[in-house]
C-alpha cells in the first residue's frame, strides 16, 4: 500500500498543474466517445429492465433509484455514479450492472442532486436517505435487505466510502475515488462545489480518525492520473493503519474510464472483487 512513485504533492503544484492533474476528460483521449457509448448501452439495458426504474426516495428531482433484479432474495449492490459531484447521471451507468447481475447480484443505481444545487453535505445525506429507502423496499422488490453493499466510480467512490458507515451497508467497492477533498477545494472543481475547509475535512474519509469496520475494496487504474492513484493508495494506507478491513489494487493499463470495463464484464476484476465481498458478508 505504498504511494505511487510518480504521484506529486498537490500542495507543491501550480494551480494550473493541479487543475490538469485532476481533469480526467482532458487526460484520456476519446473519453467523450466512451461515455457516449455508455449512454447508448445503458439505454438498451434500461429498456430490458424497466419494471423498477425511478423509484423516488426523496423530494428532489434526482432523488430516484433504479432497481435491476437478477435473483429473487439475492444480495444488492447500490451503485453511485461519478462526475465530480457536479455532472453525469445514474441513467448513463446502467450497463455496469451486467457484470454483477451475471452472478445473481441485484443492482440498484442511485441519483443525487448535483452541485451547485446541493452542497457536498447534502449529497452525502441524500445517499444515506436513499439507502434507508432501499433497505425498506428490498423485501417488496425481491432483494435481501440484510445483504447490501455499495459501490461507486470517481466521485461515486468517495460517496461509497462515506456510505460505508450506514447501518444497512455490509461492504464497499470504491473505484478510482477521491478521499481527500483538500486538493479539490484548491482546484477549478470548487467553483461549483463551493467547499470551505470545514466541509472539505468532514467529508474527507482519509482525514477522519478511523472509519467503518467493514470490508472495503479499493481499485484504481495504473494509467490514471497520478494524483488520483495517490488518493486511492493513501486511503488504503489510512484504513490499514487503523486496522480496518481493506484491499487495494491497481488494474494494469486501465485509465479512469476503461477501468469500468472491469465492472461491465461478468469476468472483470471489479466484478470478481464484488462477488468476493458478498461471499464475506
Amino acid at each position: 500500500m505504498t504511494t505511487p512513485f510518480d504521484a506529486p504533492d498537490w500542495r507543491a503544484m501550480t494551480p494550473e498543474d493541479r487543475d490538469r492533474g485532476l481533469n480526467n476528460g482532458v487526460a484520456v483521449a476519446g473519453s467523450a466517445d466512451m461515455v457516449a457509448g455508455w449512454d447508448r448501452r445503458s439505454a438498451e439495458m434500461r429498456a430490458r429492465y424497466a419494471d423498477h426504474l425511478d423509484l423516488r426516495y426523496g423530494p428532489r428531482e434526482r432523488n430516484r433509484i433504479d432497481f435491476l433484479k437478477a435473483a429473487d432474495g439475492g444480495p444488492t449492490l447500490l451503485f453511485i455514479h461519478g462526475g465530480y459531484w457536479q455532472m453525469r447521471a445514474k441513467e448513463a451507468f446502467t450497463l455496469f450492472a451486467e457484470g454483477p447481475m451475471a452472478h445473481g447480484i441485484n443492482v440498484a443505481l442511485i441519483g443525487y442532486t448535483l452541485a451547485p444545487d446541493a452542497t457536498l453535505d447534502e449529497i452525502v445525506a441524500e445517499i444515506d436517505r436513499g439507502l434507508d429507502f432501499l433497505a425498506e423496499q428490498l423485501p417488496v422488490l425481491g432483494g435481501d435487505p440484510r445483504r447490501i453493499a455499495v459501490s461507486g466510480w470517481s466521485a461515486g467512490g468517495h460517496l461509497t466510502a462515506m456510505a460505508l458507515s450506514h447501518p444497512q451497508v455490509k461492504a464497499g467497492m470504491a473505484i478510482s475515488g477521491i478521499y481527500d477533498l483538500e486538493p479539490i477545494r484548491h482546484s477549478y472543481l470548487n467553483v461549483k462545489l463551493k467547499l470551505d475547509e470545514a466541509m472539505s475535512r468532514r467529508n474527507s474519509p482519509v482525514l477522519q480518525a478511523g472509519g467503518a469496520m467493514k470490508p472495503l475494496s479499493l481499485v484504481a487504474g495504473s494509467a490514471e492520473l497520478p494524483l488520483l492513484r495517490r488518493q486511492t493508495a493513501d486511503f488504503a494506507g489510512h484504513r490499514a493503519r487503523y486496522g480496518l478491513p481493506v484491499s487495494y489494487e491497481e488494474i494494469p493499463g486501465a485509465d479512469h474510464f476503461t477501468i469500468m470495463d472491469e465492472l461491465a464484464s461478468p469476468t472483470g476484476r471489479i466484478t470478481t472483487l464484488i462477488r468476493q465481498l458478498f461471499e464475506r458478508v
